[in-house]
């Protein structure tokens, strides 16, 4: 899909305005640039950055609540996303954005953008004991049972997970062993017919 009916879809169908477009577009030219030094994306997907990076998290959108009082954490941020598409669209100062990333030159990046829109740098999520978070969101980052491990150790009850994931995703779902504490269901990507969008919901026990 062309940039130009990405951001048509995005303003329609997930109420990005054009102030938030314009940060969006901003966000993504500091992210190619980065990216001729920095192995941020992989570079076959730059020419698609619209399509491959920025409408693939922008879909996390509609599973989330921002009109609460809540704190949201990516972990294995990378270069931002999904975490930086979602500080972008939400406008509730109450709701809180944490981007968890162990890498110093990527950390380095997101304090780049955080002249754009706002949002909490934090590092490697071992190093810390607890984890306040009502959202959990992931991409490109571990496979589900390992996530699922880091939910139960680190982070409050209750809390939900959506995770980006490719053509293995239902196939990581069967191998979960048994778990009451959690419920599950799938949804499908916009971008790729092949990739799923798994959302766990983790129960107060």
């Amino acid at each position: 899909m062309e940039s130009s009916k990405i951001k048509k879809f995005l303003k329609n169908s997930l109420n990005f305005s054009d102030v938030k477009l314009v940060k969006i577009s901003s966000y993504v030219e500091l992210l190619l640039s980065y990216n001729k030094k920095y192995n941020l994306i992989g570079k076959n997907t730059e020419k698609d950055v619209w399509n491959r990076h920025i409408l693939d998290c922008a879909q996390i959108i509609k599973f989330l609540n921002f009109n609460n009082d809540q704190v949201l954490s990516d972990f294995g941020s990378g270069a931002g996303l999904p975490g930086i598409v979602i500080s972008i669209a939400n406008d509730n100062p109450k709701f809180h954005v944490k981007l968890y990333e162990k890498s110093p030159v990527k950390r380095r990046f997101l304090k780049e953008i955080q002249k754009i829109t706002k949002f909490e740098i934090k590092k490697n999520i071992y190093d810390y004991d607890l984890i306040k978070s009502d959202y959990i969101v992931c991409r490109a980052f571990k496979k589900l049972e390992p996530i699922l491990d880091i939910s139960r150790e680190k982070v409050k009850n209750p809390h939900k997970i959506i995770i980006l994931k490719g053509k293995n995703a239902i196939n990581e779902l069967k191998k979960l062993p048994k778990d009451n504490n959690y419920r599950y269901k799938t949804a499908n990507s916009i971008t790729d017919r092949d990739s799923k969008i798994i959302i766990a919901i983790r129960n107060e026990k």
